[in-house]
């Protein structure tokens, strides 16, 4: 954990194991929708995954349509953020005034708020995690009698997958970070194909006959070829092979 890190943690109010907060959002809430509107919303690779899939959009139509795109100032990995509409709240493209329209595909910040989390590796290689609270004065959801551990929070946020995906993608960061580089542009372009763009991805996999070049057995072959979130997963897989030269869940033949 490095000291900007620590630094991060000291400074927010966090959430301590057992303890619980009150919240609870819902259309009777007179701020209703009021916290989807001016975000700087960043989706990870999953959170793309989920959004283009319920739009039924390509993952080209979704990029050109909904984000904007830029490499990372330190590791250069893309960085991916929602387009908010041209209004005078600069809202979300997804809210509706009975609320959100793509809710079962959310986005993972947005199923987590109002807790913050902050994961990160210790200087054993251990995933820590941190919660914290995010009161924003408007925000009357905060008035509501419902009491949440933070576990309870996530399980019923359904979080699980979506923080598993971005923890996987944390630890690809963290290991290149260790090389004290950023990512060329070739290199950034291949992680933006194996992250952001799952269906070009697998059609760059039968065209350069990826699998003849990486142990993989059959039974996930046909599941990185007919499911997205088995294709993102062997993309970070993919893509630690050939930034760092091993992976744990990946070797070449």
């Amino acid at each position: 954990m490095n000291d900007e890190s620590r630094e991060f943690l000291q400074n927010m109010p966090q959430l301590k194991p057992g303890e619980t907060f009150q919240f609870r959002c819902h259309p009777g809430v007179d701020c209703f929708n009021a916290c989807c509107s001016d975000l700087n919303l960043m989706l990870t690779p999953y959170d793309a995954l989920r959004l283009r899939r319920a739009l039924g959009k390509s993952s080209r139509e979704f990029i050109h349509a909904h984000c904007l795109v830029a490499a990372g100032q330190d590791l250069g990995f893309p960085m991916v953020r929602l387009r908010m509409l041209d209004d005078d709240r600069q809202s979300c493209p997804f809210v509706r005034p009975e609320g959100c329209s793509v809710y079962p595909d959310r986005p993972g910040a947005c199923r987590t708020y109002p807790l913050g989390r902050a994961s990160m590796l210790d200087d054993d290689g251990n995933l820590v995690e941190h919660f914290f609270i995010v009161q924003e004065p408007h925000c009357n959801g905060f008035k509501e009698k419902s009491h949440w551990s933070s576990g309870e929070w996530l399980q019923d946020q359904g979080l699980e997958e979506y923080n598993e995906a971005n923890d996987r993608y944390m630890r690809l960061m963290n290991r290149w970070k260790g090389q004290g580089r950023s990512l060329d542009e070739r290199q950034a372009n291949m992680a933006f194909l194996a992250l952001y763009q799952p269906d070009d991805f697998r059609r760059f996999i039968t065209d350069m006959r990826m699998f003849d070049r990486v142990n993989v057995d059959e039974e996930r072959q046909r599941a990185i070829m007919e499911d997205e979130e088995a294709a993102l997963a062997f993309g970070l897989d993919w893509l630690e092979l050939i930034l760092m030269g091993d992976c744990p869940g990946l070797e070449k033949k």
